[in-house]
């Protein structure tokens, strides 16, 4: 058996280790935390774990414990061995682990007072186990519920009041997700995450795409069509509670320390910013760019943003927001916009200098023939574009639109220049996805890696999909001087099964450490 190199610490340990029961048993007892669980995931990625050496890392010293990567082992015994044994686990991640049925989840829960971080996604979970989780994990700070189908928006309440005792649970609850709760109507849902924001003081993440309008509920205070179960207080109760504390600490008005809010429209801007001035990441489904912009002027810790134009938007609508908090941003994601100035573009870019991620899917990349592009030598390289130094970036995305109207030659031109400038002069580039580009790359690439020159030398991960792209450019890649470790080909027209076989071969005689994935 032979293992990957993961770490001096364990290799020495595992040197060490004998296939008997009572060697293994002996050795994880001694074994630090750190070094368990660095043990445990490498078993667990090269499929040796079974219930009986599972058991033997149930351990008193053991922090963290991930058993969704052995997910199809953990039954009823698991858990009740680790309920005994693992009594100061902090971190516990049980996603997809279905054979546990809820009371034993609810023992477990009971038996576990230090928890910080807790994974139940694809679970039983129901409303009994989050009573137990609120009740006894009151160090709790991340909880994921995620795709549990035994739960319904009621079993919220449950999670951060205990109508029992008459007192709020999770006081130091941070982090929130329950995507893909399942409710018999959304005015449901809205109403249960409208009582966690206001009985949860702590909470920076609610990942949920109705927590948008959760916020619009509290801020309309029309709560009478609101169901709250039997021992519960009121939503109406709990408003004037916070704002009695907020009042206490100097603030007039209602706001929370979210951080994070996905998939809300443009119309609920206005509210949101003025409630959640903390936002750091956010996602807008947007109407009118044009208007929009004022509202995030408020967001000054706004570092990730992404823009959905539910109708084709210029993107010139978009530089009084970049204008203002380009050089805040980190990740830009935008799409359903079109460029027809050749300025808008690199105007954008010019703002957003500190940029590590950016996305953007323009008008479609759909080619009108196998022939398909226009003539780019014809028209000539304008390579008047300034050149864009993104000293951070080292995510670029180019994804095809889904509009049915093809790109100009103008525009493609524009966005040719723009993309080899930025392939250029991006020195931390490690991640490049090009799909369904309107233009050939191999004179992009030809200019991207002509000499002399750094370009690309972080490159990792390489994604031109549905490109013009011919096996020359691909071996020009291979020869420069990267980190390739992966390349997708998948579509390229160019690229057939003899250029694909002669680059396997190349990749085996040359000893590079480079996945091509090709069809």
């Amino acid at each position: 058996m032979s293992l990957p190199c993961k770490g001096c610490a364990w290799r020495t340990w595992l040197g060490r280790w004998s296939a008997s029961g009572s060697e293994i048993t002996g050795r994880t007892t001694c074994a630090t935390d750190v070094l368990l669980q660095e043990l445990f995931l490498i078993m667990g990625e090269e499929h040796l774990l079974t219930p009986a050496v599972l058991d033997t890392f149930f351990v008193p010293q053991l922090r963290k414990l991930q058993l969704s990567i052995c997910s199809t082992l953990v039954n009823e015994t698991v858990v009740q061995a680790i309920a005994v044994r693992c009594k100061n686990l902090s971190l516990l991640d049980l996603q997809k682990c279905h054979q546990m049925p809820a009371n034993a989840l609810v023992d477990l829960m009971k038996a576990l007072p230090c928890l910080k971080e807790l994974n139940l996604s694809e679970t039983q979970c129901n409303t009994e186990v989050l009573s137990a989780v609120g009740s006894c994990c009151r160090h709790l700070r991340q909880l994921d519920i995620t795709a549990c189908k035994r739960l319904a928006p009621d079993a919220l309440f449950y999670l951060a009041y205990d109508p029992m005792t008459g007192s709020f649970c999770c006081p130091k609850l941070e982090g929130l997700k329950l995507w893909k709760m399942e409710a018999r109507t959304p005015g449901d849902l809205i109403g249960a995450l409208a009582f966690l924001l206001l009985a949860l003081p702590a909470l920076r993440l609610l990942a949920n795409g109705l927590l948008a309008e959760a916020v619009r509920l509290i801020h309309s205070g029309q709560f009478n069509s609101v169901p709250v179960p039997s021992g519960f207080p009121s939503l109406q109760e709990l408003v004037r509670s916070r704002k009695s504390t907020h009042m206490n600490e100097g603030n007039t008005r209602l706001t929370w320390a979210l951080t994070e809010m996905y998939d809300f429209n443009e119309s609920s801007l206005p509210v949101i910013s003025t409630a959640c001035p903390y936002l750091q990441d956010v996602t807008v489904f947007l109407e009118d760019p044009s208007r929009f912009a004022r509202h995030f002027l408020s967001c000054r810790h706004l570092a990730h943003l992404t823009l959905i134009c539910t109708e084709r938007r210029d993107l010139r609508d978009l530089l009084p927001l970049t204008a203002s908090l380009g050089a805040q941003l980190e990740t830009l994601s935008i799409q359903g916009f079109f460029f027809e100035e050749e300025l808008s573009f690199q105007t954008l870019l010019s703002h957003c200098r500190n940029l590590m991620l950016f996305s953007a899917s323009f008008l479609p990349f759909r080619r009108r023939s196998r022939g398909r592009q226009p003539n780019m030598e014809a028209i000539g390289w304008d390579l008047r574009v300034t050149p864009y130094e993104l000293p951070q970036l080292y995510g670029f995305y180019l994804l095809p639109s889904d509009i049915d109207t093809p790109m100009t030659a103008q525009q493609a031109e524009i966005l040719r220049s723009i993309l080899v400038s930025l392939l250029k002069h991006s020195p931390c580039l490690e991640d490049v996805t090009l799909v369904s580009v309107p233009f050939s790359l191999d004179a992009v690439f030809e200019k991207v890696l002509e000499l002399p020159g750094t370009a690309l030398l972080n490159l990792h991960e390489l994604s031109l999909i549905d490109n013009e792209v011919s096996p020359s450019t691909i071996h020009l890649l291979l020869s420069a001087d990267n980190q390739l470790a992966r390349l997708k080909l998948s579509g390229c027209p160019n690229i057939h099964a003899s250029d694909y076989d002669a680059l396997l071969q190349r990749v085996s005689r040359e000893h590079f450490e480079l996945n091509i994935v090709w069809d």
